[in-house]
C-alpha cells in the first residue's frame, strides 16, 4: 500500500512539473511573440528594443536565484566562485540576444523550429572536431530534424504572418537562430566544465553566476555603449505600461520555468526534462498558429512533424541507452 502511495505521489509530482513547464514557457512564448510583433498604444509603435528582454530576464533571474539560495541553501561551501562564469556569461548573453532578435525577421513558429535543431551543430562539432562516431539511428534523427527545418524555411510563409514581422528576412532570421545554437553549445560545455571542477555547485549557484555576468554585460551593452538602446527601452515602457507589464510577466515566466526544470531534473532526470521541454515546443507552435494568427500550411505542418518525429526518436534512443546502463549496473 505504501509503494502504491509513493508511486501515486511521483505521478502527481511529474504531472505538476509538466504543467509548470508547459504553462510557464508556453505563456512566455506568447509574450515574446506579442512583444516582437504588437503595435502598442495609440501611436501604434513597435517595441524595437528586443535585446532589453535579455537584460530584464537576467535581472529577475539574478534576484530570484539569490532569494532561492538564501531560502533553501544549507550553507555549505565548495560551489564554483561567481567569477568562474565570466566566459559562459559572454556567450549566454550573445546567444539568446540573437535568438530574440531573429523574431524581427522570421515568425515565432519558425524560430522555435530552428532552435529545436540543437543536435545538428552538436553532432557536427562532435564528428569534425572530436572524432566522435555516431550510430545510424542518430544520423536518422539528425536527417529528420535538418530536413524538416530546411523544408520549412524554403516553403512560402503566409502573407498574414509576414505582415506582422518588423523586417521580414528569412536567411538573416534563420542565421541568427543557428548562431544562437552555436553560442548555446559553448555555454553548455563551459557550464559542464565548471560543475566538473566544482562538484558541489548546485543549479541555483549556476543560475546566480550566469545571470550576474549576463546582467553586467547587458547593462554595458544597453546603457554603456554609444549605440545602446537601454534608455529608449525604458522610455518606451514608461509611455506604454502594457509593454512594461508584458516584459515583467515574460521574465517571471522564465524564472518560474527554471524552478520546474530544476525540480524535474532532480526528481526524474534529464531525459524526462528533455521529453517535457520538447513536447512543450510543439505545443508552442500549435498555440502560436491557432491563437496568435500564424497559420501554417499542410506542408509546413508536415515539416513540423518531421522535426518533432526526429526529436522524439532521439528521446527514445536515449531512453534505450539508459535502460541498458541500468541493466548493466544491476548485473
Amino acid at each position: 500500500m505504501e509503494a502504491h502511495g509513493s508511486g501515486l505521489r511521483r505521478v502527481l509530482l511529474l504531472s505538476f512539473c509538466v504543467a509548470g513547464i508547459w504553462a510557464a514557457y508556453i505563456y512566455q512564448g506568447v509574450l515574446q511573440e506579442t512583444l516582437s510583433t504588437k503595435k502598442f498604444g495609440e501611436d501604434g509603435k513597435r517595441f524595437e528594443h528586443l535585446a532589453f528582454l535579455n537584460l530584464a530576464q537576467n535581472v529577475v533571474c539574478l534576484v530570484w536565484s539569490y532569494i532561492m539560495i538564501k531560502l533553501w541553501s544549507n550553507g555549505g561551501s565548495g560551489g564554483a566562485p561567481w567569477w568562474t562564469y565570466w566566459s559562459a556569461g559572454i556567450t549566454n548573453t550573445i546567444g539568446p540576444a540573437m535568438g530574440i532578435e531573429a523574431l524581427k525577421y522570421i515568425s515565432y513558429p519558425a524560430q522555435v523550429l530552428a532552435k529545436s535543431s540543437k543536435m545538428i551543430p552538436v553532432m557536427l562539432m562532435g564528428s569534425l572536431v572530436y572524432g566522435i562516431r555516431y550510430t545510424l539511428p542518430e544520423y536518422l534523427c539528425t536527417f529528420l530534424v535538418a530536413g524538416g527545418v530546411s523544408m520549412f524555411a524554403l516553403l512560402k510563409t503566409s502573407s498574414k504572418t509576414i505582415s506582422k514581422l518588423a523586417n521580414p528576412n528569412a536567411p538573416l532570421g534563420y542565421g541568427l537562430c543557428f548562431l544562437n545554437l552555436a553560442f548555446d553549445g559553448f555555454t553548455n560545455a563551459t557550464q559542464d566544465s565548471i560543475t566538473a571542477r566544482y562538484p558541489k555547485t548546485n543549479a541555483w549557484d549556476i543560475m546566480l553566476g550566469m545571470n550576474l555576468w549576463g546582467t553586467i554585460y547587458n547593462m554595458v551593452y544597453m546603457f554603456g555603449l554609444p549605440h545602446g538602446s537601454g534608455f529608449e527601452a525604458v522610455q518606451f515602457c514608461k509611455q506604454h505600461p502594457e509593454a512594461a507589464w508584458d516584459i515583467l510577466m515574460y521574465c517571471l515566466c522564465g524564472a518560474v520555468g527554471q524552478n520546474f526544470i530544476f525540480l524535474t531534473i532532480s526528481r526524474f532526470g534529464s531525459l524526462a526534462n528533455t521529453t517535457i521541454t520538447t513536447t512543450r515546443k510543439f505545443v508552442s507552435i500549435v498555440v502560436s498558429s491557432v491563437l496568435s494568427g500564424n497559420p501554417l500550411s499542410s506542408k509546413q505542418w508536415g515539416c513540423v512533424s518531421m522535426v518533432f518525429g526526429g526529436l522524439s526518436y532521439q528521446i527514445y534512443l536515449k531512453w534505450r541507452k539508459l535502460q541498458r546502463v541500468q541493466k548493466k549496473k544491476k548485473t
